[in-house]
């Protein structure tokens, strides 16, 4: 499952876009990027650059006192965990809080992108390749081919443009509180209900 406006209730980049006075420029280039409007590398850059010199305590900020679970995630995990569910986290966004909700939630897997920090200060790049749509359906194979699984044995969760192809890969795709090109193409949308409403899906 994808985790900026899936897995938590926020967009990690807004709010330290926020942190560092240019919320409305940093959303409004996120909520494009969801949307398929834009290049999601090229957008994800200009985002990016936007929050250069920021502390890096910020990030710590944002973690400890604005990011929230969605609701029903507790639930879905452990249902994944009690019928030997593998959980992959996927995200545009970035290692910093992938790898704590990892360690936090007992997540299996994970891939994101890692900000760049230099004296302490965010340095508005980003280090090694980008994870985008590709590298998320990419990663989705390989855990799948880790696993010796079957798409039919597959669920890919995503609200945004760029978890489309990692959606397209897997058995059954739900679009969770999506854009609208996400909930045309997924094989259910949730529009209302937390994230424990995906167990229902299934006997």
């Amino acid at each position: 499952m994808d985790m900026d406006s899936t897995l938590i209730s926020i967009e990690c980049i807004d709010e330290l876009g926020e942190l560092a006075g240019k919320k409305a420029e940093v959303a409004a280039l996120t909520a494009q990027a969801m949307r398929g409007e834009v290049d999601y590398p090229a957008s994800l850059r200009r985002r990016v650059a936007a929050i250069a010199g920021l502390a890096e305590h910020s990030l710590t900020r944002v973690y400890e006192e604005r990011l929230k679970l969605t609701p029903g995630v507790e639930v879905l995990l452990a249902a994944c965990r009690k019928h030997g569910v593998q959980v992959l986290l996927v995200s545009g966004g970035f290692t910093f809080f992938t790898e704590r909700l990892k360690a936090r939630l007992g997540i299996d897997h994970t891939i994101s992108n890692v900000l760049e920090v230099k004296g302490g200060r965010l340095t508005g790049l980003l280090v090694g390749e980008i994870v985008d749509a590709d590298a998320k359906a990419r990663k989705f194979r390989q855990v799948m081919a880790g696993l010796q699984a079957e798409k039919q044995q597959t669920v890919a969760i995503g609200d945004g443009a760029n978890d489309l192809k990692m959606m397209a890969e897997a058995g059954f795709s739900v679009a969770f509180r999506a854009k609208p090109a996400v909930r045309a193409q997924a094989g259910c949308a949730l529009d209302w209900s937390g994230l424990d409403a995906v167990v229902n899906l299934f006997e």
